[in-house]
């Protein structure tokens, strides 16, 4: 039998599959060694083909139309207006809670979202989990990038335990079809996907802690020196109502110490973890700018002054901007109160840091010094009417600290499960469904134009677009059908060792290209070759499915993997280490037990 001759593609010779090879290397090189930004390498990989004639204008462009980056695209505002309405929060708080250990933390981020995926698309998972992952880590002073990477490659593994689990498993299910007329059952691949899904979490666990670094910044939140006094009330009608500190997640904020409790002009200090909140407390904090943006965000608490609702802007569209007093200011040696703060500036003083100083009085009682740090809470126009002011020797506005819009939130979760449900119903397709819930999100309130366009992660997109162009060069010049043709040859006529050489296959196809035309490339020679050495095409076609899907070892892997690289702070590199070792472990366990569940020869 001559495998090679049974292949449909011939064996690229001329000049474009050997530029097209260098590219593809120089590029790999210049993401692995000199961190140069990936989009742009892959962008540049993709204009230089098409200068030299290799890819059309269109091909090399059609990414930038492909389902794929334009249902990432959507999923990240549909996303973002899910966080925007404080939604995110609560999920996460009833779904995570508190982790013990790191160990704990993954395994909270793990399981849940893994078994999620099973059932629905992936992407949808995990965009919803990166910003919740990420404010639930800075909550509770856990690094990110140890999070993030975990859960994905959990939730690509939980994928592979249904058949509508990942778009790979539907997209192989209609190959069988075309062949035999008859599809893949919708459990089928489980008994293969949990055994992975199981042995895939232990790996992710245990390896995490030595094969992914911490990204954190070398100055973490708490490393800031201003410390800031801050009153906030708890809402009557508020959810923190009658529940411990402990409970209400209060106690263990990173950089924020609750100082006391000022309850009906009772002063309750060094408050005890199982106190209980109380409709009309005043909490005194003090701590740092992030945990003070971070306060301001939960559901139920307002500052306490009653200054923020005379304010023209609606509370929706205002953020915290921080103003050092300068020497010059009139307010100089006057209480906020006295010299009407809000009426001079059209701003709230919300907290004050003096030199470290914790202020025991209330905001309104603090007489300004020069050199005062005020967090305010004003308008969009506060900014530019004050840059120049000599009452100020600074004014910046503090990032992430527009106030959540709570009354959205039933819009927001309503909109995402009616996403899901269609998606996974089949009544529309992935893309269209995507789309409609962004559209509705920003036409219903729940995210500004503005915050949708700042949410969507544009390196990401690029690199998927120009990803899909590098693939369509491979497919073209047929270097691809020339990789596959050249493992499988040397393989022989062992139906182990070819279907581990089919796997290389689809899984170095799946890391270069999107999964779905690893998929669509390889299947036509699994099929074969299963026909010509006379055994079942069942155990070729199981693994092609893992492996197409199992892209762990760059970004470009699967579309999901792209969507943690910039949350996560990761590096090229972080993948080669992290997800190579698990490719690995994912394809001896599919060789070693595809043959058992679907024998060679039945």
């Amino acid at each position: 039998m001559d495998l090679v001759a049974a292949l449909p593609h011939p064996l690229p010779t001329d000049w474009q599959a050997a530029l097209t090879a260098l590219v593809v290397v120089v590029s790999l090189g210049m993401l692995l060694f000199v961190q140069r930004a990936p989009d742009m390498v892959m962008i540049g990989g993709v204009v230089l083909l098409m200068a030299a004639g290799v890819l059309t204008p269109d091909e090399a462009l059609q990414g930038m139309s492909n389902e794929g980056m334009l249902t990432v695209a959507a999923l990240f505002v549909v996303a973002a207006a899910v966080e925007r309405t404080g939604a995110l929060a609560v999920i996460v708080d009833r779904a995570l809670g508190r982790p013990t250990s790191l160990a704990s933390a993954q395994l909270r981020t793990m399981i849940a979202p893994g078994i999620l995926s099973a059932f629905m698309n992936n992407t949808p998972v995990v965009a919803l989990m990166v910003p919740a992952i990420r404010d639930w880590a800075r909550k509770h002073r856990l690094s990110v990038s140890k999070l993030l990477m975990p859960m994905n490659d959990a939730v690509v593994l939980g994928g592979l335990c249904t058949l509508i689990g990942t778009s790979t498993n539907v997209v192989v299910s209609g190959l069988v079809a075309d062949k035999t007329g008859r599809e893949l059952g919708m459990f089928d691949i489980t008994w293969l996907g949990v055994p992975l899904f199981a042995v895939g979490l232990v790996y992710l666990v245990t390896a995490s802690n030595h094969l992914l670094r911490d990204r954190r910044p070398a100055m973490s939140q708490s490393d800031d020196p201003r410390q800031y006094s801050l009153e906030m009330l708890v809402e009557p009608g508020s959810p923190l109502a009658g529940r411990t500190i402990e409970a209400a997640g209060l106690r263990h904020l990173d950089g924020l110490f609750l100082m006391e409790i000022d309850r009906g002009g009772h002063v309750i200090a060094a408050v005890a973890p199982t106190e209980r909140l109380v409709a009309g407390d005043r909490l005194v904090f003090v701590g740092v700018i992030d945990s003070v943006v971070e306060l301001q965000k939960i559901r139920g608490l307002r500052p306490a002054t009653d200054q923020v609702f005379k304010l023209d802007d609606p509370r929706s569209e205002r953020k915290l901007v921080e103003a050092v007093v300068s020497n010059t200011c009139p307010l100089v040696g006057r209480t906020i109160r006295e010299g009407q703060f809000r009426s001079t500036y059209g701003a709230v003083v919300i907290a004050v840091a003096r030199n470290g100083e914790r202020l025991q009085m209330k905001i309104g009682d603090i007489a300004l010094q020069p050199g005062d740090t005020l967090l305010l809470e004003a308008g969009p126009a506060f900014r530019e009417r004050q840059r120049s002011s000599r009452h100020f020797y600074l004014v910046s506005e503090v990032s992430d600290s527009t106030t959540p819009r709570h009354d959205r939130a039933w819009i927001a979760l309503t909109v995402l499960a009616a996403m899901v449900l269609a998606a996974t119903l089949d009544l529309v397709p992935m893309v269209a469904a995507a789309m409609v819930a962004a559209g509705t999100v920003v036409a219903t309130r729940c995210i500004s134009s503005s915050e949708a366009r700042r949410s969507i992660e544009w390196e990401s997109l690029l690199l998927i677009a120009a990803s899909f162009g590098l693939a369509r060069a491979l497919e073209k010049t047929g270097l691809a059908a020339s990789i596959a043709e050249s493992t499988i040859a040397t393989a022989g006529n062992d139906p182990r060792l070819v279907l581990a050489a089919i796997y290389l296959v689809a899984m170095l196809a799946t890391e270069l290209m999107s999964n779905n035309a690893a998929a669509v490339l390889t299947f036509p020679i699994a099929w074969q070759t299963a026909a010509d050495l006379g055994v079942s095409p069942m155990p070729f076609i199981m693994s092609i499915t893992v492996a197409a899907s199992c892209g762990f070892a760059t970004p470009m892997g699967y579309q999901t993997n792209l969507m943690v690289y910039g949350p996560g702070g990761y590096k090229f590199s972080d993948y080669m280490r992290f997800g190579g070792p698990l490719n690995l472990i994912v394809m001896a366990i599919t060789i070693a037990l595809a043959p058992l569940i679907w024998p060679f020869r039945p």
